[in-house]
């Protein structure tokens, strides 16, 4: 796994901010963020397994389950000299960021959970990814997955900035078949962590999009009322890819998030 460096350091910036991409996604979908984040702090991203250029480091997968995902992204930090940092993930990479904090606490100074949720798929949902995950693997496209580009995003993007979905579906047809359908049946297999920010002591931001339908207002909620050391924040205009759609208020809410780690 390659940790992509969107933004280098200066001396004495503070804490690294390091970003997990959301799912059909790579880390690419960070770059309007990284740009626009406060300070000289080091901003990093890495490709999930499975996704982007991972496929090319790691061509076999294990067991589909997100404790790899974060046991991969630990162990490519460690390589690349990161210890302890901020960590914001985006939907999966939310849940990657929560197993990240169950299976390495000492690496995360502060955590950013941005339209995700903390609870485990409902039957249904779970049912659907393992479904969609066969489709992937039986058509040998990233085809089943390719409308997501259009509900990913929120009703005023849709409308008010279309090059943006279709950035969005451009991304998706890069992904491999097979890390998608690796990535959905992690997913599927992920268990509530809710209790998890209920004994983190750091400073969390919640950040979900007012149009948010996949991971909701009351999703956020939930982990906000979790977490002793939650901020809740809004994003108007937004749907599920607040990062890509409105970058602006998510750099800020992650600047705040990460001074406040700086300060901890």
């Amino acid at each position: 796994m390659t940790v992509h460096v969107l933004r280098e350091a200066s001396a004495d910036a503070g804490l690294p901010l390091v970003l997990l991409h959301g799912f059909p996604l790579d880390h690419r979908m960070w770059e309007p963020v990284a740009g626009r984040v406060d300070g000289a702090r080091a901003v990093l991203a890495v490709d999930l397994p499975g996704a982007g250029g991972s496929t090319a480091v790691e061509p076999a997968l294990p067991e589909p389950a997100l404790e790899a995902s974060a046991d991969a992204v630990a162990q490519a930090l460690a390589a690349a000299g990161v210890d302890r940092a901020v960590v914001a993930g985006l939907s999966m990479g939310g849940y990657v960021a929560l197993a990240l904090l169950e299976r390495h606490p000492d690496l995360v100074a502060g955590l950013g959970l941005v339209d995700t949720r903390s609870t485990a798929d409902t039957d249904d949902a779970r049912a659907n990814r393992l479904r969609i995950a066969d489709e992937v693997l039986a058509s040998g496209s990233v085809d089943p997955v390719r409308p997501m580009a259009g509900t990913l995003v929120g009703e005023t993007t849709r409308a008010s900035a279309p090059d943006l979905v279709e950035q969005i579906a451009a991304w998706i047809d890069g992904q491999d078949p097979g890390g998608v359908a690796w990535s959905q049946r992690a997913m599927a297999a992920r268990p509530d962590r809710t209790e998890l920010l209920r004994d983190f002591a750091g400073p969390v931001a919640v950040v979900v999009g007012e149009e948010d339908q996949i991971a909701p207002l009351e999703a956020a909620e939930h982990m906000v009322a979790a977490a002793p050391a939650a901020q809740l924040v809004v994003v108007p205009r937004s749907g599920h890819m607040s990062a890509v759609e409105q970058p602006d208020e998510v750099a800020a809410a992650l600047s705040e998030l990460a001074a406040r780690a700086d300060s901890a």
